[in-house]
């Protein structure tokens, strides 16, 4: 005798945009009551936010655009950060096509905010540069189309910061000297932020692999040295390269105060990114080690080759933390009498035109501030899935 087996149903009610709606969010009267309290504040937000945003006066920002990109930097010498962008634009046109990835979307987002700002009401020279690099990253593209050796590209971005700090400081071929206390807003948060990261990394493993050295002097100047930093606010350190580090120069011997500023961000970050990398360094084990010896690796080709790639692999979530962390950080110099973006942010506040438009002043340098730190994320995310890091 034939069986008929009878086919099970799910109730229409626990399928499609019902059923979901159902099941994550009216599940039970706790989550539809937590449901309906949550939709009245994204309601409430949005509104408020429409009202700020169709009420807002953003000639304040317009403006003082110049202010906020490069402070006080002199005005007929303004080309030479222009020059500068555009060198990073060519630069990233030709990594989005020698690497593709991350490269690539950055350079996909660059051309889109460039797209999106010459559509902004500037006056037409200003769109006119803004279209200008659009193009120069397609010709970045198409140069590392027809070049397509990375050593090349990889060369030239290295030598890129050493070419534009000395485009922008000038004292050659003619060129005026443009002192480090005249550039301001994006211009020195950047300046800050890339010089104190390119520096306080390297001398954090150093310090790192200092601690854990079988040598006491240099173990025990590494242990005081972190220690010492790290028990002091980042406020003080700034304080003590910029007022105290000058006392200790010989006489007729000065510093800008740029410069000893950034050496206080590069000495207090550094103590930290060792601290992470000797957690790292702490997490390989022993075997590591030994299976170099097997090999016949001497100590120093054991630590470059096998225990530091291993280490910092295991811990850039951390190290990307802290380098967001200095990149906010950049607007205490402000304390010390640097015009970064915050420093100028302040000045445009106080100013008599814009009186009560602070609100559109520090939305706009927020937005400029999470675009920075997102990146910076998104890129390490995209880093750690590239290195399968937690993963194997």
């Amino acid at each position: 005798m034939a069986t008929v087996t009878d086919t099970i149903k799910p109730p229409r009610s626990s399928v499609g945009p019902t059923g979901w709606l159902r099941k994550n969010l009216f599940s039970s009267w706790l989550n539809s009551l937590l449901t309906i309290l949550a939709l009245w504040l994204i309601y409430n937000l949005m509104i408020g936010l429409w009202g700020f945003f169709s009420t807002a006066q953003w000639g304040v920002v317009t403006a003082n655009l110049r202010l906020f990109m490069a402070g006080r930097y002199p005005i007929e010498q303004i080309w030479r950060v222009e020059v500068c962008v555009s060198i990073l634009v060519f630069l990233l046109g030709a990594s989005w096509r020698a690497w593709g990835g991350i490269m690539g979307q950055m350079g996909m987002a660059v051309g889109g905010l460039l797209v999106l700002l010459a559509l902004l009401p500037f006056e037409t020279n200003s769109r006119l540069y803004l279209l200008g690099n659009v193009g120069l990253l397609a010709i970045g593209f198409g140069a590392a189309s027809l070049i397509r050796t990375r050593r090349l590209w990889t060369a030239l971005w290295l030598l890129s910061p050493f070419v534009m700090a000395a485009l922008l400081y000038g004292g050659f071929a003619d060129l005026p000297v443009v002192a480090t206390d005249l550039w301001g807003g994006l211009l020195l948060t950047f300046v800050f932020a890339v010089t104190g990261i390119a520096l306080s990394f390297p001398l954090g493993v150093l310090l790192a692999v200092g601690r854990q050295s079988s040598y006491p002097v240099i173990r025990w100047f590494c242990i005081l040295y972190i220690e010492l930093v790290r028990g002091v606010p980042l406020i003080t350190v700034l304080f003590a390269a910029t007022l105290l580090f000058p006392i200790f120069l010989p006489e007729g011997v000065t510093v800008e105060r740029v410069v000893r500023s950034i050496a206080g961000f590069v000495a207090f970050t550094a103590a930290y990114n060792a601290e992470i990398v000797r957690g790292g360094l702490q997490a390989i084990g022993r075997g590591q080690n030994e299976a170099a010896m097997a090999l016949g690796l001497n100590p120093l080709q054991t630590l470059w080759l096998i225990i530091l790639p291993q280490a910092i692999r295991s811990v850039i979530p951390a190290i990307v933390g802290q380098f967001v962390s200095l990149f906010k950080d950049t607007s205490l110099v402000a304390i010390v009498g640097a015009l970064e973006l915050a420093g100028i942010a302040n000045s445009v506040i106080q100013q008599q035109a814009f009186l009560g438009r602070q609100t559109e002043v520090i939305v706009f340098i927020a937005a400029i501030y999470f675009v920075g730190c997102y990146a910076m994320t998104y890129a390490s995310r995209r880093l750690e899935k590239r290195l399968g890091v937690g993963e194997r």
